[in-house]
């Protein structure tokens, strides 16, 4: 098979895995499934921990973020971690969220999830999915959710009744973005719909977490196939290349980690974000369960190293001022390396070299992304979970159009230079030599 041919398999595969996780929840599940599929074995928090050398095994918490791992036989140094995230933008449905409107419709009451484009969510087909907690006799049980059909939509206004639109327009989240679920004979139906797609009585419904979804098909575009669109590309992208790296990759002498956290679109201040001790709790875990002290997890520390993966704008060709003069990524350019002397992005000289060296030995094409020094930018999750695991962080993405709409553009190349570079990582050790100074074998 050419290696264009790959390129176009692999961005299909990618696809697929984008449509069949329209939440979180359901993106780590599919992840959990493929781990399962390669012999992993699943650890639950709230029990004891007997790991052994050569053992794949991963971490679920929260069911929207997950730790992945593999123990190499015989000695070991240290870490090689990937972290990604597994949420996106979007409406996040309210309790009691049905809302009679006008005698004649039934529409939901949402609120807003991360910073998202709110225009391309109008008059698209939507649809809910998330994750349930049931009663089951004494127990409470979590469940995923997706009603798989085309249920609700929200439609624009018309020209007519505001012909200053197309000169720029403030959307209201509370009167502009609620979506119609129905006529006024679906009042008092919405749990019921969502527990016929659970399979679950409503009066056994006890929570929720529901989000909207865009059910717009991913699909391969351009002159050349070169480009794909999709919802939740950010950061769904990322967390699938790294997962195919991971599970390409054989044994090197360092503890390879594979991490999706969530929650990174509001700040990661969560039990399940990278600003919890989810990361830490699990590579102190792993340490202690081989045998490893305090001061052998300190010094594996040393000798860590963590790519924080997160998807980065490319240039747009419309908006070509937007970006910084010089670092200027595009589209099937190859992987991002980000940098911010205000320290929203981790890469540093030395995390930079290394990851280059990683992409020269995957014979990989890198790029650089800075912000405009007159214009402020986003962040990320490397610099957050730093603060918890103090490793040598570097900070790249895949360039994309379109970030944080409902429905992104990236490259069909790129995904594939990043599992390449993943699998390299992964097979990477790396040794601290002192003051900076490493040895890569």
């Amino acid at each position: 098979m050419s290696e264009q041919m790959e390129m176009k398999e692999l961005t299909g595969k990618l696809i697929r895995f984008l449509e069949n996780s329209p939440t979180c929840f359901h993106a780590v599940e599919q992840m959990a499934a493929r781990l399962r599929e390669a012999g992993f074995e699943e650890l639950r928090e709230e029990n004891s921990w007997k790991l052994k050398e050569g053992g794949s095994y991963y971490v679920i918490r929260n069911l929207s973020s997950l730790i992945a791992f593999r123990i190499p036989k015989g000695q070991w140094n240290g870490f090689q971690m990937m972290a990604s995230h597994s949420d996106s933008p979007s409406f996040k449905l309210k309790e009691n969220p049905e809302m009679e409107a006008e005698q004649h419709y039934v529409k939901l009451n949402v609120e807003k999830y991360g910073g998202m484009l709110c225009a391309p969510w109008f008059d698209r087909p939507l649809s809910i999915a998330g994750r349930l907690v049931i009663r089951d006799g004494e127990r409470l049980i979590s469940r995923l959710v997706n009603v798989d059909r085309d249920l609700v939509l929200i439609p624009s206004l018309a020209i007519h009744m505001n012909r200053q639109v197309n000169e720029g327009y403030a959307y209201n989240a509370q009167k502009d973005m609620l979506p119609i679920y129905g006529g006024k004979e679906a009042a008092g139906t919405l749990m019921k719909t969502i527990a016929q797609a659970a399979e679950v009585h409503p009066e056994d419904i006890l929570g929720h977490d529901l989000f909207l979804y865009n059910r717009v098909k991913g699909t391969i575009w351009g002159a050349e196939e070169e480009f794909f669109s999709c919802g939740r590309i950010d950061d769904l992208q990322c967390a699938f290349s790294s997962l195919e790296g991971f599970l390409a990759a054989e044994h090197p002498a360092a503890v390879t980690v594979h991490a999706v956290l969530d929650n990174e679109e509001v700040g990661s201040s969560t039990k399940q974000g990278a600003d919890s001790t989810f990361l830490e709790d699990i590579l102190w875990r792993i340490n202690e369960a081989m045998g490893g002290g305090r001061e052998d997890y300190l010094r594996r520390l040393a000798g860590s190293f963590l790519v924080s993966a997160d998807n980065a704008h490319g240039v747009h060709p419309n908006y070509g001022d937007k970006a910084d003069p010089t670092n200027r990524p595009w589209v099937n350019g190859g992987i991002v390396i980000k940098y911010n002397a205000n320290q929203k992005y981790s890469t540093d000289a030395v995390s930079a070299a290394i990851f280059k060296t990683i992409c020269q030995k995957a014979q990989v094409p890198f790029q650089t992304f800075a912000n405009r020094s007159d214009m402020a930018g986003g962040s990320t999750l490397g610099n957050i979970a730093n603060c918890h695991v103090s490793v040598n962080t570097v900070d790249i993405g895949l360039p994309q159009l379109a970030m944080h709409s409902p429905y992104e553009t990236a490259g069909v190349k790129d995904t594939w230079y990043l599992v390449k570079a993943a699998e390299a990582f992964f097979q990477t050790a790396l040794v601290s030599e002192g003051r900076g100074n490493y040895r890569m074998f």
